[in-house]
């Protein structure tokens, strides 16, 4: 474990290799598992509003779920976390022509029809966030079916995992706390 100002990390998100590849696993993240990603109460709000935006673009069944159980479910003890077809598929899944999986709300981001890419929790995916007194915890959450073919094509490019996560990595802590980590994790793999 390292420290970076007041978050605590774990050693593998400085030392493994990681790059996302989207042709081979298509899109697995946000299809696979048993629970909806995590997300704060402050994107709430702005998940509706991407949901009341983006409604005509998803599938049918993500809309009947959204408009029975909520766009996100949960509540301020246990966490709130984006509601899910059939306890896997977030409901923000579109599939393109080779059946990627890709989110609604990042594609809207990109094509300048929204001002949020997606929850941070699914940015920051494969690093799982923990507040816990004061302190926040960051993990690499790696599940095979999930992570291989990414920490795979990682290993090809010679890629980390900290590199990899920049983007929403300065979105959470800014840039200075991410040229801090950055020496942080050099140090990490030099031990190794």
């Amino acid at each position: 474990m390292f420290k970076v100002q007041n978050t605590i990390l774990s050693d593998d998100i400085a030392t493994a290799k990681f790059a996302c590849d989207l042709p081979r696993c298509k899109g697995a993240c946000c299809v696979v598992g048993d629970a909806g990603a995590p997300v704060t109460q402050d994107e709430i709000p702005v998940l509706n509003k991407a949901f009341r935006q983006l409604k005509e673009e998803l599938p049918q069944q993500s809309v009947q779920v959204a408009e029975k159980d909520g766009v996100v479910k949960g509540n301020a003890k246990s966490g709130y976390e984006i509601s899910t077809v059939d306890s896997k598929e977030c409901i923000f899944v579109q599939y393109d022509e080779h059946e990627v999986a890709y989110c609604a709300i990042q594609k809207a981001y990109f094509e300048g029809r929204f001002n949020w890419e997606k929850p941070l929790s699914c940015h920051l995916f494969p690093v799982r966030l923990k507040h816990i007194a004061g302190f926040d915890y960051a993990n690499f959450e790696y599940v095979p079916k999930l992570c291989s073919t990414a920490c795979e094509k990682g290993e090809k490019e010679g890629a980390y995992l900290a590199d990899f996560l920049k983007k929403p990595l300065v979105r959470r802590y800014g840039e200075e706390w991410f040229t801090e980590f950055k020496e942080s994790c050099e140090e990490v793999r030099s031990k190794k």
